[in-house]
This record gives C-alpha cells, sequence and structure tokens, in this order.
C-alpha cells in the first residue's frame, strides 16, 4: 500500500450498522451521508468525491466561498460524517459488507 494513501473510515448510521454488523466503511462517491460535526453540521447530501491522500470527503451542498469569488466544495474529514445510504454496485465492496470475505 501507498504511504500517499490513509486509512480512514466514516460511522454508518444506526441502521446501516445493524443490518450490516459493521461500525465504520470507508465512503465512495455516489454514497449519501450527513455531517455531524463542524459549521457544516447537519447538513445531508450525496458524497461527490473521496480525497484519499487526505482522508476527506465532499458532500454534495456543502459549498465555500472563495477569496477571489465563487465557490468551491468545501473538504469534510471523513469521521465528521455519518454514511446513511451506502452504493452496493462494486461486486467486491458488497462482499466485504456482507461479511463474506473480499480480499483487500
Amino acid at each position: 500500500m501507498s504511504d500517499d494513501w490513509m486509512t480512514f473510515g466514516s460511522r454508518l448510521s444506526d441502521e446501516l450498522r445493524t443490518k450490516y454488523g459493521k461500525k465504520t466503511l470507508r465512503p465512495r462517491k455516489g454514497d449519501s451521508g450527513k455531517i455531524v460535526r463542524g459549521g457544516f453540521k447537519g447538513i445531508e447530501g450525496k458524497v461527490s468525491r473521496v480525497d484519499g491522500a487526505k482522508g476527506k470527503v465532499y458532500v454534495e451542498g456543502v459549498n465555500r466561498e472563495k477569496i477571489a469569488g465563487g465557490t468551491s466544495l468545501a473538504a469534510i474529514d471523513a469521521s465528521k460524517v455519518v454514511l446513511t445510504n451506502i452504493v452496493l454496485d462494486d461486486k467486491l465492496r458488497k462482499r466485504k459488507i456482507e461479511g463474506e470475505g473480499g480480499g483487500a
């Protein structure tokens, strides 16, 4: 594993935690989450981008203003997001979550 990538995850909602028997999961593009800490607390949205090197997620609708004008997506630490809906399109991720192994 490269030194450029962090190991990080987001908590699962109570509903998903009971369904899959897992407490945390690495967020992916397309997952839905709710921000639970910081200035954007309470905002829910879809994960539009994940920065694996910094351990940050970008949630749709969470913008910050730039100094030169305009807006950009605000980076949120993955640990401050609770995943409320996860995408299971990837077979490996589905196997890993449902407990059938799945490798790395």
